[in-house]
């Protein structure tokens, strides 16, 4: 199975885009993707009395506005939400790894599930107009086989990207592709993640 995880440093900065363009981009590979989500959601409901740490569902419908649905919409065989408790995400990959057997690519949306698998391709989309930079990112930023660097808005410079903390390494031999929406997906990000997959398939 091939696995593609695509991860960023806050929220909003273009991650599920990048997940849908190459989808759409290799639809030969029947992708399972993944989104996950460690925020609680109704997780943290007053009745959810039996303390439930996480939640697997499955998108069946293609014609939504959430990200499943857009990942379906792209060309998704199958969409899945993992929703989990704020540090619970390891009591969820049994059932998640469990849901993604006989697979032939499985592409999911997220930074702390490499904690727990290595993925054939780790993207790291980075915005520089946003300041926040969650810890997850951080932690696993030198774990980057490329990064995606969104263009700045009108007026800002280009260049380095500066978040609290001083200015970002982006590792000098590692791939950045520049990343200027609504093109999410450039032909040589595609180029790119076409020779890392190989004929990566079903094991």
């Amino acid at each position: 199975m091939a696995i593609i995880v695509v991860g960023g440093h806050s929220r909003d900065v273009g991650k599920t885009s990048v997940v849908t363009g190459l989808i759409a981009a290799f639809p030969e590979r029947q992708w399972t993707a993944v989104k996950i989500t460690q925020h609680g959601h109704d997780l943290c409901a007053p009745d959810n009395q039996a303390g439930v740490s996480y939640a697997i569902t499955e998108e069946l419908d293609r014609s939504g506005s959430s990200d499943t649905s857009r990942f379906l919409a792209a060309g998704a065989w199958r969409a899945l939400w993992v929703r989990t408790l704020p540090g619970c995400l390891a009591e969820a990959m049994p059932q998640l790894r469990r849901e993604l057997e006989g697979t032939a690519a499985a592409i999911l949306e997220s930074n702390s599930v490499l904690q727990f698998l290595q993925p054939d391709l780790y993207l790291t989309v980075l915005d520089p107009a946003t300041p926040d930079f969650k810890p997850s990112a951080r932690e696993f930023l030198d774990r980057a086989d490329a990064f995606i660097l969104r263009c700045p808005p009108a007026g800002v410079p280009a260049g380095a990207p500066l978040w609290e903390g001083g200015r970002l390494n982006l590792a000098a031999h590692k791939p950045v592709f520049r990343m200027c929406p609504p093109d999410y997906v450039t032909e040589e990000l595609i180029e790119f993640v076409r020779g890392r997959l190989g004929d990566r398939v079903i094991e």
